[in-house]
């Protein structure tokens, strides 16, 4: 009977830390307000950026730009990969541009900017599934397979930490049985 008092705190807190890593959040395009640009390089595409991101339904994308020079195309895969501007699912023109991420698999993103796609200015978003937002030690989806061009990413920090974590959690509960 001791025991299982004992359990019960921690299996709480075990099950707030597990709720605790699945909060929606703004994400910022980039990491920066100046992110929405042309690349000057691969190296310097979004798609590294989103490469190593984790992102998760609830959260929302947050773009800052000029909404004189720019916009931000949200575009079907085909679009995506022609540059296609025609037919947009969403257009955003407002310079502080919010989407939400309702449902997981790819979103994928355009410049309105006539020729700036074409430059690489774009984005895919690997939206993670419930159940890989709970098993988020493994690494998301790379947008690059959903484009069909690179590698997948090795896990990134927030993971190996996450994992962590999830193994402390589980080394108390485990001593609390026993």
């Amino acid at each position: 009977m001791a025991r299982i008092q004992r359990v019960i705190p921690f299996s709480l807190v075990l099950i707030t830390l597990m709720l605790g890593f699945s909060e929606a959040k703004d994400v910022l395009i980039g990491g920066k307000t100046d992110a929405w640009k042309i690349p000057s390089s691969q190296s310097d595409s979004l798609n590294k950026w989103a490469e190593t991101a984790r992102f998760q339904i609830g959260d929302s994308l947050v773009w800052k730009y000029d909404s004189q020079k720019d916009s931000v195309l949200q575009v079907t895969r085909e679009a995506y990969l022609s540059c296609n501007t025609s037919n947009p699912i969403e257009e955003y023109k407002d310079g502080n541009t919010k989407v939400k991420l309702d449902r997981s698999g790819p979103f994928y993103f355009i410049s309105g900017a006539e020729g700036h796609c074409e430059k690489g200015q774009k984005i895919i978003v690997v939206v993670l599934s419930t159940r890989n937002r709970i098993t988020a030690i493994s690494p998301a989806p790379s947008p690059a397979e959903f484009e069909f061009e690179g590698p997948a990413v090795a896990p990134t920090s927030s993971a190996t930490s996450l994992k962590g974590s999830l193994v402390v959690a589980l080394g108390i509960l485990l001593w609390a049985l026993f």
